[in-house]
């Protein structure tokens, strides 16, 4: 299943997502990206606004995992996917209107992340499994 529901879209509406990548050497990168959020069922999107290191990966063609959880439920998910970088049309275009009323400044670019696995991250014995 690569599939959003209605709880995955909750905890992406109210958690702070943790995303991850990995540069052509091997080194990790991790951290928050505040901006992440469902763009339609299968999919994320952000506002790259750095262009750093999370985006010099993509560019290099590291997929990307986003994990989501809430702390107290002991509960979230691992969304991994193929991120693709626009600095134009109907992606960017959304990248804007969000910066624009979050009062934030223009993105460099905006990322979507096309959802190829999705786990779960709630603890207990199902902790790791794919959905």
């Amino acid at each position: 299943m690569n599939t959003l529901d209605e709880t995955m879209k909750s905890f992406l509406a109210k958690q702070l997502p943790i995303q991850a990548t990995v540069s052509k050497d091997g080194l990790p990168d991790i951290g928050p990206k505040r901006s992440l959020r469902v763009y339609d069922d299968t999919t994320l999107i952000y506002n790259e606004n750095t262009g750093g290191q999370t985006l010099q990966n993509i560019r290099d063609g590291s997929k990307i995992a986003v994990a989501v959880i809430d702390r107290e439920a002991l509960d979230g998910y691992r969304f991994v996917g193929q991120p693709e970088v626009f600095t134009e049309g109907m992606p960017f275009e959304n990248a804007l209107a969000f910066a624009e009323k979050a009062g934030m400044k223009p993105p460099k670019c905006a990322v979507l992340i096309r959802i190829e696995e999705i786990f779960t991250l709630r603890s207990g014995p199902t902790a790791g499994t794919r959905l």
